[in-house]
């Protein structure tokens, strides 16, 4: 039993730095149609810029996620502002296009901190661990799952509840209609673009204590991402969430039996095979002609 709940706790944890790394994706991919390879550099940023608030202005990781947010969600701005939004309709352009920002990204960190191993230091109230079902579990571990869930639960109601989220609706269910009404589809994309890479930098920011902080860390992460974006469904962002954990659960499993990369090819092997059979994925309710 006690392998049984260490296992359960391991795939929660894992599945739930999929969530942070994947509901950036899910926002931008699902509602704008854009295939963003730039995310992985947008989780990059915000690692690296908890580490430079932590290095140079002394702030804590809890006390940057806001300004790193901000920072991240300005740069995204720009981005689309001034590159994607001049590629409507045309999705290969846009491949392309985030490909090659991806790589000034990169190189443009290099350029300016050096491609040298950073670290980024746990907050001291959760470097302790806690007991959950007699087991030890790491304090900062079981704070990333409760984050990712109010993450969730933030980008829901924005999306639901919220003006900018009934416009972006509005929009992808027919934008000339939407323009019709008003509805600025450049500026709402703009917003959309800019949150989406704000949660990006949050999830670099919060997987930044368990890794080392290097410019290509974010390319492994655009391949979870979107593994958790297709299985759950394009424009489910429920779907994302169960997924993740879906998909922690299955990988944590695996990599006790065998080993992290036995996982992640038979993760990966899974998903092409379902795509095969369910190219919209398993959490998506409707399907259109």
């Amino acid at each position: 039993m006690d392998q049984f709940f260490e296992q359960i706790i391991t795939g929660l944890s894992i599945g739930s730095i999929l969530l942070l790394v994947a509901m950036g994706l899910s926002i931008i991919y699902g509602s704008m149609g854009i295939i963003n390879l730039a995310h992985g550099e947008f989780v990059m940023l915000g690692a690296y810029t908890a580490w430079l608030l932590q290095t140079y202005c002394g702030l804590g990781l809890l006390a940057s996620l806001v300004p790193i947010f901000i920072v991240v969600a300005v740069i995204g701005w720009i981005i689309e502002r001034y590159v994607l939004s001049l590629l409507n309709n045309r999705p290969l352009d846009t491949i392309l296009a985030t490909w090659g920002v991806g790589i000034m990204l990169q190189q443009g960190v290099r350029l300016m901190v050096g491609s040298e191993l950073r670290y980024v230091q746990l907050p001291p109230s959760l470097a302790d661990s806690m007991d959950v079902f007699g087991l030890a579990v790491s304090s900062y571990r079981v704070f990333l799952f409760i984050a990712s869930l109010l993450l969730f639960a933030a980008t829901w109601a924005l999306m639901n509840r919220t003006s900018v989220g009934m416009k972006l609706r509005a929009i992808i269910q027919d934008r000339s209609v939407a323009a019709s009404f008003g509805v600025n589809a450049k500026r709402v994309y703009a917003l959309t673009f800019a949150y989406g890479a704000g949660l990006a930098g949050l999830a670099g920011a919060l997987v930044s204590p368990l890794k080392s902080v290097s410019p290509d860390m974010g390319t492994g992460y655009v391949v979870d991402a979107f593994m958790v974006v297709v299985l759950g469904g394009v424009q489910s962002l429920v779907g994302t969430v169960l997924s993740a954990f879906i998909l922690g659960e299955l990988s944590g499993a695996i990599a006790f039996l065998q080993n992290d990369t036995v996982a992640k090819a038979i993760v990966l092997l899974a998903i092409v095979v379902l795509i095969r059979f369910r190219p919209e994925g398993l959490f998506t309710t409707r399907v259109r002609a």
